[in-house]
Parts: structure tokens; C-alpha cells; sequence
């Protein structure tokens, strides 16, 4: 399989959808702001969110996926895996219809686990209701992505990577449809109508995923459950890989918390809209490869190619830098820039632009390894390991908690205490990923090949001559980034623009990217026409 083609294809309905979500959050900062109706709102965001990464991008594909090609490999063909998925299909629906209902139970300590009580911000009773109520109008979502994960998974086993990558697209077409006609002239009107098309958009995508199976001529029905030695080999692996896979959700989780219990109003709306720049490129580019290389990985593995495997994983994990990269150094060189351009007005004054950029910078510093965990944690979970990752996603989560309850306090001496949870963060994801790389190269799983060693320190230099370029760039496209909504736009596309012509121009300059590479490719593409 060609990785840039796939990633292409799913890549760039995942920009779309990251997109769709700026112009939600873009929305939400002029119709909210950032005080506490924004940030009860996140925080009841925060465990749908969670849940999407943990299951629909990890846990749950993590062990469903190796299973199901193994089960087409065996001889039985696409029906085997069909059958195997209605015995998980099965178990799995009466178990998440009660753990809905618990969490929607339970829904006042999980709000205030969430945010800490929100103790520093002095909520009143009716504020703290109405927080819990948003999380009650969010929970449901936690059932429909757990389906939405199922159907998405199959057919990413099928290799229709782009009908699953289409599907959060519908989450921000109903939250944006949401702000759009059911805002209010009250802050907290908005946030419930957000709360509501959160699990309204779930609905969306459970329906467009079962229509996209039908398609496919999978249809599957609902049986009498029954735990086989097939479903429990899948329980038995999913378990540890929700906590490998959501290392960082809960990481983010706990920065949600402290920040919101120990750090002043707006906070955790700062953090917000840092992570959702942040996530853009993880978005298109982390979650994106790690959807396409587990099932490539796993089914050369099946096949025993071991060494195309390993070809494989070098090959996105060069992609992979590339990318991420000059993003990296964008958010950290121009992160004040950016915030301003895309969120400053009606609610969301300059102060609040200030803090969020401060809060990206941070967040930016651990951007390549929140993607490369992403690239590597397939080379575990095709060989059906999900323990290691789990492990070593404690240690992650341990460090995170750490950095979390050391750099906040300090921090806010400065009043800077929003960038401690992202800082904590970005560490904790550093740590997770090389020890990642340490346990599979120890193990023979993998080793980075010549090619890879010999472009990874020049794209690193062609990002930071790239960040040096923007410095001065900035300053001719800062006055225009307040103004209408078509100034701004253009003001931020010329920022862009010249930061990846610059990148372009840099990657040559240093050797990262050949002559000889570019009319390779452009062969490749004509061949294929």
C-alpha cells in the first residue's frame, strides 16, 4: 500500500473535519468567550472526548482489527469477520447501554472529578447544576461512539479508510449547526444547545457508518450474547489498550482538572482552544497513520512479511516528521499570530488570545510524539500486545500528574499557570514515545533503516530555518489579524503560505528532500494513472 496515497485520502477528510472544528471553536469563542459557561462546557466535553480517543482512534480498533484479519486470513474470508464481529457486537451493546446509564447516573462526581469543583473559579449551586446537566446532555455519546467505533473498524479492514475518516466531519456539522441557530443572548443558552448537538452529532455518524456497511455488504444483526473464546481474547485485549491508546486523553483529563480547580476563570477555556490547534495536525497526520498502518501492519504480519512490516513503519514514521515538524515550529515561533487570527473577537478578547497562545507553544513542544506514538503503538498492537503500551502509559500518566501539581503552582507565581498542564503534558508524551522506540527495537521489532537516519536531523533543521523565517513574517501580517472576517482570512493564508514555501525551499537546502526524490514521485503518480 502506498502510506502518502492513503493518508492523503484520509488525511484530508480529516482536515476537513479539523477545519469544520476551528469554525466551530472560532463559534464558540465569539458566542461564549472564555469565563465559566465556556469552560463548564469543555469540561463536559472532556469525557465524550475521551472516549472518542480511547475507542473510535484506539483501544478499541487497537484489538478488534488484528482479530478480524486474522479471522479473513485463517480461510473463512470477509464473512468470518463478519461473524466474529456480530458475536462482539453481541456482548459488547448491553454492556455499554449499562455503563451509559451508570455514567449518566453518576453524573455529579464525574463533573466534579473533572474539574476539580471548578474550587478556585467559586462556582454557586446553580452554576455546578448546570455544569452537571451539560455532562448529562454529553454522556450518550459515550454509546455512539462505541458503535461508531465498531462499523469504523470493520471497514477499515476493509480498506474503506475513507468512510470512517468522513465520519467526525458530521459530529462538527451538528455542533456547528448548533451555535449557528440555537445560540442565545445568554452565554449559558449556547452552552446547553452545544452539550445537546454533541450526542446529536453521535447520532450522525452512527447512522452514516451502518448505511456505509450496508454498502460494503456488511449487515450485521444483533444476537443473543454469549462469551466465546474469541470475544474474551478481545476483552482480554482491550482493557489494556484503552490505557495505552488514551495515554494522552488522560493526561489531558487530568490537566482539565487541576487547571480548572487550581488555576483562575477562562483557564480551562485557554487550554481548550491551544489543544484543538494542537490537535489539527495530530488529527490529520497521527491519528490518520495510525488508522492505515494497524491493519497494514497487521495484515503483512499474518502473512509473515515481518521485514515489509518494518519498511512500513520507517516509511510513516519519516512521513510522519515531515509533517509534523515545521507544525511544530509554526505553533511555537507564530503561536500568538494564530490564536489571534482565528479567535479573537466578539467574546474573546486579546488577553484570552495571549494565554491560549502561551498554552499552544507549550502544548507544540510535544507535538512529534504525540504522532509518533500514534505510528508506534501499531508495531505493538499487530502482534496483539496491547499490555506493553498499557504499562508504559502509566509511567506517562504518572509523570504527567507530577509535572501537573510542580509546574502549575510555579508557574502561576508568574501568571502563567495555564502552560504547567500543557508543558506536564507534552513531557509525559515525550517520555511514552521513547520508550515506545527503546522496548521494539529491543525486542527486533524495529530499528530505523539508513534513509530515515539520514533525513530525520535534516528536517529537523529545515522546521526551526523555517520558524526563524516566520519571526520575520509575522509583524507584516499581525495589524491585519484583527480585522474582518476576509482580512483575517487572507492575513492567515499568506502566513501560511509563506511558511510552507519556506519549509519547501529549507527541505531542498538541507538534503531532506531530494531532486532525484521529487521526479521519483512524479513518476510513481504517472504510472499510476
Amino acid at each position: 500500500m502506498n502510506i502518502a496515497k492513503a493518508l492523503g485520502s484520509v488525511g484530508g477528510l480529516t482536515l476537513a473535519s479539523r477545519v469544520l472544528a476551528l469554525v466551530r471553536d472560532t463559534l464558540q469563542a465569539s458566542y461564549v468567550g472564555a469565563g465559566f459557561a465556556s469552560d463548564a462546557f469543555f469540561v463536559a466535553f472532556r469525557l465524550p472526548n475521551m472516549f472518542r480517543a480511547l475507542f473510535a482512534e484506539g483501544a478499541f480498533s487497537a484489538a478488534f482489527i488484528p482479530l478480524f484479519n486474522r479471522k479473513v486470513a485463517e480461510g473463512g474470508g470477509t464473512p468470518a469477520g463478519v461473524d466474529f464481529a456480530e458475536r462482539a457486537l453481541a456482548v459488547l451493546f448491553p454492556v455499554l447501554l449499562v455503563f451509559t446509564a451508570a455514567m449518566l447516573v453518576a453524573a455529579w462526581p464525574l463533573t466534579w472529578a473533572l474539574s476539580l469543583g471548578f474550587e478556585r473559579q467559586h462556582p454557586t449551586a446553580d452554576q455546578f447544576a448546570f455544569a452537571v446537566m451539560l455532562s448529562r446532555f454529553t454522556i450518550p455519546y459515550l454509546l455512539l461512539i462505541s458503535l461508531v467505533s465498531l462499523l469504523g473498524s470493520i471497514l477499515n479492514s476493509l480498506d474503506r479508510f475513507w468512510v470512517n475518516a468522513a465520519a467526525p466531519i458530521l459530529l462538527n456539522v451538528a455542533m456547528v449547526g448548533g451555535l449557528l441557530f440555537f445560540h442565545g443572548s445568554d452565554v449559558y443558552v449556547t452552552a446547553r444547545a452545544q452539550a445537546i448537538s454533541v450526542t446529536v452529532g453521535g447520532a450522525f455518524q452512527l447512522a452514516w457508518l451502518w448505511l456505509a456497511c450496508r454498502r460494503a455488504g456488511v449487515s450485521l444483526r444483533l444476537r443473543r450474547p454469549r462469551i466465546d473464546d474469541d470475544v474474551k481474547r478481545l476483552l482480554k485485549l482491550i482493557v489494556p489498550a484503552a490505557a495505552g491508546a488514551g495515554a494522552a486523553q488522560v493526561n489531558l483529563a487530568i490537566s482539565t482538572a487541576l487547571a480548572a480547580g487550581l488555576l483562575s476563570a477562562g483557564s480551562v477555556s485557554a487550554i481548550y482552544y491551544a489543544d484543538r490547534l494542537n490537535q489539527l495536525p495530530l488529527g490529520m497526520i497521527g491519528i490518520g497513520l495510525g488508522t492505515i498502518l494497524l491493519p497494514v501492519v497487521s495484515r503483512l504480519l499474518s502473512e509473515g512479511r515481518d521485514a515489509e512490516a518494518m519498511e512500513t513503519q520507517n516509511r510513516g514514521l519519516e512521513l510522519a516528521l515531515f509533517l509534523t515538524l515545521p507544525a511544530t515550529a509554526a505553533f511555537v515561533f507564530a503561536a500568538e499570530p494564530i490564536v489571534r487570527g482565528l479567535f479573537q473577537h466578539g467574546a474573546f478578547t486579546g488577553a484570552d488570545s495571549a494565554r491560549s497562545a502561551q498554552a499552544l507553544a507549550a502544548f507544540s513542544l510535544g507535538l512529534p510524539s504525540y504522532v509518533l506514538v500514534k505510528v508506534l503503538t501499531p508495531g505493538f498492537y499487530a502482534r496483539a500486545d496491547t499490555r506493553t503500551p498499557v504499562r508504559l502509559a502509566l509511567y506517562s500518566v504518572a509523570l504527567n500528574l507530577v509535572g501537573n501539581l510542580v509546574l502549575i503552582p510555579t508557574l502561576a507565581h508568574w501568571n502563567i499557570g495555564q502552560i504547567g498542564p500543557p508543558l506536564a503534558t507534552a513531557l509525559a508524551s515525550t517520555v511514552n514515545v521513547a520508550s515506545l522506540y527503546v522496548v521494539l527495537a529491543r525486542r527486533g521489532h524495529f530499528a530505523l533503516d539508513p534513509q530515515l537516519k539520514r533525513k530525520v536531523p535534516r528536517l529537523a533543521l529545515a522546521a526551526l530555518l523555517m520558524g526563524g523565517a516566520l519571526l520575520l513574517v509575522t509583524p507584516l501580517v499581525d495589524p491585519y489579524l484583527t480585522g474582518s472576517l476576509v482580512v483575517r482570512g487572507v492575513a492567515l493564508a499568506v502566513l501560511v503560505g509563506a511558511g510552507v514555501a519556506i519549509y519547501a525551499l529549507a527541505c531542498f537546502a538541507t538534503g531532506a528532500f531530494r531532486v532525484a526524490d521529487l521526479r521519483s514521485l512524479l513518476r510513481r503518480r504517472a504510472s499510476s494513472r
